[in-house]
């Protein structure tokens, strides 16, 4: 049996933290997974940038409303989940999350938590897991699952190469000359055909 797992951010839906940063004229903020391989070290750097400008949760979830998802990527899931099972594994957090599912139609999403004052200050997170997308490929794996996985970012590597196929999507020139064996596609429909052979 099979299950596809896609990364979110950058693959389904905008970079939030792009979004975010381009809202509150902050460009430290346009730092993601595509840069940082560390994603502890990033973390830390976004929640200290948030704390010096006193910027919370309302805020990024006030930009998060406004996202939507990838053109094509709705289309894309709704094909593909009626062919097999589909997880989204994303190390973004609860609570950003739901609304960008709400438009994707209720996937199934695997991510973090913030851990939030009572003003609204992220005051921290808690990952699901630890390399939380390679531990749940394989916990997949070893419930008898097959697994074919799509991603973009250093933070998705593991998961790809774990899987019996794997794929780059919409990722960086940098990514894809450091792993020219992996498939790359920039478009959904040839990612949904790459895919469908793999089943």
């Amino acid at each position: 049996m099979n299950i596809v797992c896609l990364d979110m951010e950058g693959v389904l839906v905008p970079e939030i933290w792009i979004a975010f940063a381009e809202a509150s004229g902050i460009p430290e903020l346009r730092r993601t997974t595509r840069d940082e391989p560390d994603y502890d070290k990033l973390m830390k750097y976004r929640l200290a940038i948030l704390k010096e400008h006193g910027l919370g949760l309302k805020e990024i979830q006030a930009t998060i409303a406004k996202i939507d998802p990838l053109p094509g990527a709705k289309e894309f899931l709704d094909e593909l989940r009626t062919l097999t099972q589909v997880v989204i594994l994303s190390d973004t957090f609860e609570q950003f999350a739901k609304p960008l599912m709400e438009k994707l139609n209720w996937p199934s999403i695997f991510c973090n938590s913030l851990k939030v004052g009572e003003n609204g200050e992220i005051t921290g997170y808690q990952m699901r897991c630890e390399k939380s997308k390679l531990t749940t490929v394989r916990a997949l794996q070893s419930c008898g699952f097959e697994t074919i996985a799509a991603g973009d970012s250093f933070n998705d590597l593991a998961m790809i190469q774990a899987s019996k196929a794997g794929f780059l999507f919409k990722s960086t020139d940098a990514i894809k000359a450091a792993h020219p064996e992996l498939p790359a596609y920039e478009e959904f429909p040839d990612l949904l055909s790459a895919i469908k052979a793999a089943l």
